[in-house]
């Protein structure tokens, strides 16, 4: 069915990783085929991507809602789909992270298994373009990410798949909200291909393989090497280690949406004239000995453009009072290994996120869409 074999850096595995590799073999052995129409009532559509679909269910036996996950068997390896339901049944124990229900089964063209369903959406469906949430709200948001990221960090696993659409709500005030979709989850130190992709959430350590992620549909490995049909030689495949610094990242570009409305830049290259501009001041600030030259208060100069005798913030930055850039310099610090953990934001809550006029233009902008 599928070798024992892992992918995983052996001297990097956690007592959970391995425990996730013993559980898919497991379950691989007992996964059932059913008719979903005869055990559940299935009522609408609550999401879909390109993993497959998501429908609200009412079990017939029980009569208790949940929410079916559909994978396409013509597109899901079996392994991909036990790794990601028994890392949802047995890890995400953490209130803020998707759990699977105990139910997985197989239909003719798909691989199922039922979750805890959230009834109010996604987070997606709460940021108003270009205005963003209210700022008690984000705070709310970002502690609850937090949690469940570090949660998954300690047992040795990274999401690596962080945005708007995989955020779900339980309540519209998002006072709980829930991580899921783990499909792109893997342990850290795993050896993955480096893939650029144009996007903020993509890292500014991706780059190295900017070019090479388009076509690798066409070409096959030969001695590390990638080559065309035609047997040309091509840029070389970029494998990296799996870090929790990339949840980090992302963790930062999605705080900045939801205070904002919008991205910081298009996409994190050198060529994007916003992300540059970023970067120019990041250098500034950050000594050779790593410290942050910004302060989590404001003092003396009070222009909005700039921080103490520090240098100008970068535009996009300037609605941010010195303690949300201080968070946003840590987060999306371009050098993974220093990048700040999410257990690290936590120090960050409480205090005022956004600049006052910001904050009153934002709360106008709310009421004229609301």
């Amino acid at each position: 069915m599928f070798s024992r074999g892992s992918s995983e850096a052996t001297n990097t595995m956690t007592a959970a990783t391995k425990l996730l590799d013993e559980l898919c073999h497991v379950t691989a052995q007992s996964l059932c085929s059913m008719d979903t129409d005869e055990h559940f009532h299935v009522l609408k559509l609550l999401g879909e991507g390109s993993y497959g679909k998501v429908m609200l269910a009412m079990h017939r036996k029980r009569g208790t809602p949940m929410a079916l996950k559909f994978f396409p068997r013509e597109s899901t390896s079996l392994l991909s789909f036990l790794r990601e339901y028994n890392l949802s049944l047995s890890f995400c124990t953490h209130p803020s992270l998707t759990t699977a229900l105990g139910i997985a089964y197989s239909t003719p063209s798909h691989y199922i298994f039922a979750q805890q369903p959230s009834l109010f959406g996604d987070l997606y469906d709460v940021i108003t373009p270009e205005v963003g949430m209210e700022e008690d709200c984000c705070q709310r948001v970002v502690s609850q990410l937090c949690g469940a990221l570090s949660h998954l960090h300690r047992l040795g696993f990274v999401h690596r798949d962080l945005k708007p659409e995989n955020i779900f709500l339980c309540d519209a005030a998002c006072r709980w909200v829930k991580l899921g979709d783990f499909g792109m989850v893997k342990a850290r130190g795993t050896k993955v291909p480096e893939v650029w992709y144009s996007s903020p959430y993509c890292t500014p350590e991706a780059e190295v393989a900017r070019g090479n992620q388009d076509s690798w549909r066409e070409m096959k490995e030969d001695n590390g090497h990638q080559r065309t049909r035609t047997g040309t030689r091509t840029r070389t495949r970029v494998w990296v280690s799996v870090e929790p610094s990339t949840d980090s990242w992302a963790l930062g570009i999605l705080t900045y949406a939801m205070l904002t409305g919008s991205h910081p830049w298009a996409e994190t290259s050198g060529d994007c004239r916003s992300y540059l501009k970023y970067r120019q001041w990041v250098d500034g600030v950050k000594s050779p000995g790593d410290g942050l030259d910004v302060w989590a208060e404001p003092q003396g100069d009070t222009r909005p453009n700039r921080q103490k005798d520090g240098p100008p913030v970068a535009p996009q930055f300037t609605c941010f009072t010195p303690l949300a850039c201080s968070l946003f310099l840590s987060l999306l610090d371009p050098r993974p290994k220093h990048r700040g953990q999410p257990e690290d934001m936590l120090a960050f809550l409480g205090g005022q996120w956004m600049v006052e006029k910001e904050r009153e233009r934002l709360e106008e902008e709310r009421k004229k869409s609301g």
